[in-house]
């Protein structure tokens, strides 16, 4: 199945006072690249989050963005650093003797120094957590393979299109080949004839020089190569795993024998036409590079 490698999904997953929020974007890329957002609480779960997306995406880069929240009320318990209120005083108080300061601190003015009254979190148990992250992580993911297959789809049919397409050249280049080595013939003897002046013309050496001539301008191999990479494409556009990379080396293989056929090409309409193959090769390549 053709995906794009552009798509998003966002899945949003509560249950009681917890919500987990999963939003999803991604766009072309060589391999697949996965920058995460997310709340530090859940920086345990980055590699199970890498491993699990790595089941519905070969390729992409992928911005994944996590929020959650907690409205139970349960935010944490508050902490009484005494070991750092006791430096605190006594440096204070150090300070008050060695200026002739007034010893007025209070037990309200030391609470408001830095890490005296901590806030911390309480403990969430993991497992549970996972799980309402999991399900969240599982539905944005299937909406965002839905969305890559539907755009897949449309990619696909616009490359049989092109395809298609670069058919009909080939056509006519098969065609015309054996019309070129003809007129070619016919030009050569009128031009001998010519300079003869009704002499009579050596069929052998004329037949030897067409040969030489049709040898030079032939692209039958280039042509079957062509046609076979043409067929290949159709065939990889059907199968069930990320075909992306294996396209583009066919489009490089074709490429290579559209270059061949415009270097040999001897006659305008063939080099129109082999023009035309390599512009849609160069389309097809393009395409190619949105698809995972």
């Amino acid at each position: 199945m053709v995906k794009s490698m552009t798509g998003f999904g966002r899945c949003e997953v509560s249950e009681g006072d917890r919500k987990m929020t999963v939003e999803m974007k991604s766009v072309n890329h060589r391999y697949l690249d996965v920058n995460i957002k997310m709340p530090k609480k859940l920086n345990f779960f980055e590699s199970a989050v890498r491993s699990l997306l790595k089941t519905y995406l070969q390729r992409g880069k992928v911005d994944l963005f996590i929020t959650y929240e907690d409205l139970s009320g349960a935010k944490g318990t508050l902490r009484y650093n005494r070991e750092l209120a006791a430096e605190y005083l006594k440096y204070l108080n150090q300070m008050a003797e060695e200026f002739g300061l007034e010893k007025d601190m209070n037990a309200a003015a030391l609470s408001h120094y830095p890490e005296v009254l901590v806030m911390e979190e309480a403990d969430e148990d993991e497992e549970e957590l996972w799980k309402l992250l999991e399900r969240a992580l599982k539905g944005a993911c299937e909406q965002m393979v839905e969305t890559r297959s539907k755009e897949g789809e449309n990619l696909k049919r616009d490359l049989i299109a092109k395809l298609d397409e670069m058919l009909e050249h080939t056509a006519f280049i098969e065609a015309r080949a054996p019309q070129i080595v003809a007129e070619y013939r016919s030009r050569l003897k009128d031009k001998v004839q010519e300079l003869l002046q009704d002499a009579q013309i050596e069929e052998s050496r004329l037949a030897m020089e067409v040969t030489i001539f049709a040898d030079k301008i032939c692209v039958d191999e280039e042509l079957v190569r062509l046609r076979s990479h043409m067929e290949h494409t159709r065939a990889v556009l059907n199968e069930k795993d990320s075909v992306g990379r294996k396209l583009d080396f066919i489009a490089q293989e074709m490429n290579r024998e559209a270059n061949t056929i415009l270097s040999k090409a001897n006659d305008l309409e063939v080099s129109n036409r082999a023009i035309e193959l390599k512009t849609g090769i160069e389309k097809v390549r393009e395409q190619i590079q949105n698809i995972e």
